[in-house]
């Protein structure tokens, strides 16, 4: 089994998403993160999800010589690779929520473009990993969806690099739908606010569960989402609704964040019953450390198999 060990600090000034905002070209941003992530691993010359050994195939021109079984040459006179179970492909499904919600930013990244620049670089990842990779985005029902193949990685970087907010919100109900579109056993990364009734939430993922496949949910946050570090009486918008009420924050900062840490805590407690792998991520923190809990959820996907 490969052991991946991370350096929480190295190439982490190039992922700040504050700095990636700054490249102008998707593809290059997706590049960028994946290659300083895998720089920052200590890791086996083929990065995967499990070292089991599974088969041979023949020896092709630029395949890692380092592969090479030598004791069956040593028998045949041929080359032959091992082949690992890390290196059986996988189809991974990115599902990106654009509602109205993930167009809200305190002054970095918006949480849209966050999920944007994290779900481009999943994807590039996974081809690297030569995953069938599709994409589907919803906000309060499914608008694009792109099938997984190994040949659609620059059509989902192309999809991703123009989307925009979307009209309605409430993730429930089209994470529900979705579970029509599953076609195979496959991975399904949730990348969204979960701005919903967590009943709803988990509704659509039991759906999405009886699939057979296995689900990754992140969970994206602004900082002032998290915090809530407004001072100063201020009008709030709902961007879901539209509802706008006029509040005192400082009243309000202790219940708000009891009442998000909850919410929180419900999700993670009822995805886990559910065999979804959940985590939290703020806009300000390196995509670094998102990519390193995808590779570490994917692992322990294959031990459990």
């Amino acid at each position: 089994m490969a052991t991946v060990r991370h350096d929480p600090t190295a190439g982490t000034r190039f992922l700040d998403p504050t700095v990636l905002a700054t490249i102008g070209n998707l593809e290059l941003l997706a590049r960028t993160v994946v290659e300083g992530f895998l720089h920052g691993l200590h890791r086996s010359p083929h990065l995967g999800l499990s070292m089991e050994f599974a088969e041979h195939r023949a020896y092709n021109p630029g395949d890692d010589i380092r592969r090479i079984d030598w004791r069956v040459f040593a028998r045949t006179d041929r080359f032959y690779l091992k082949e690992f179970e890390a290196e059986t492909h996988a189809s991974v499904t990115l599902m990106l929520d654009i509602s109205p919600s993930m167009g809200f930013t305190s002054g970095g990244v918006s949480k849209l473009d966050y999920a944007r620049f994290l779900a481009a670089s999943l994807a590039w990842f996974s081809g690297r990993q030569r995953d069938r990779i599709g994409l589907l985005t919803f906000d309060d029902r499914v608008r694009e969806v792109i099938p997984p193949s190994t040949r659609h990685l620059m059509r989902i970087l192309h999809a991703l690099d123009r989307m925009g907010v979307g009209s309605g919100g409430c993730p429930g109900a089209p994470l529900a739908a979705m579970a029509d579109r599953v076609r195979r056993r496959s991975v399904l990364v949730i990348i969204s606010d979960f701005y919903d009734a967590p009943d709803a939430i988990i509704d659509g993922i039991t759906r999405l569960r009886a699939t057979g496949s296995d689900i990754l949910a992140f969970h994206i946050l602004d900082p002032a989402e998290r915090d809530f570090p407004y001072d100063a009486a201020a009008t709030f918008e709902d961007l879901e609704s539209g509802e706008r009420l006029p509040l005192v924050p400082e009243d309000l900062r202790g219940d708000y964040r009891s009442m998000l840490q909850e919410h929180q805590a419900t999700l993670a407690k009822r995805m886990g019953a559910q065999g979804v792998d959940y985590a939290l991520f703020a806009t300000d923190q390196p995509l670094d450390h998102a990519l390193f809990e995808y590779l570490s959820m994917r692992q322990a996907m294959v031990r459990v198999r």
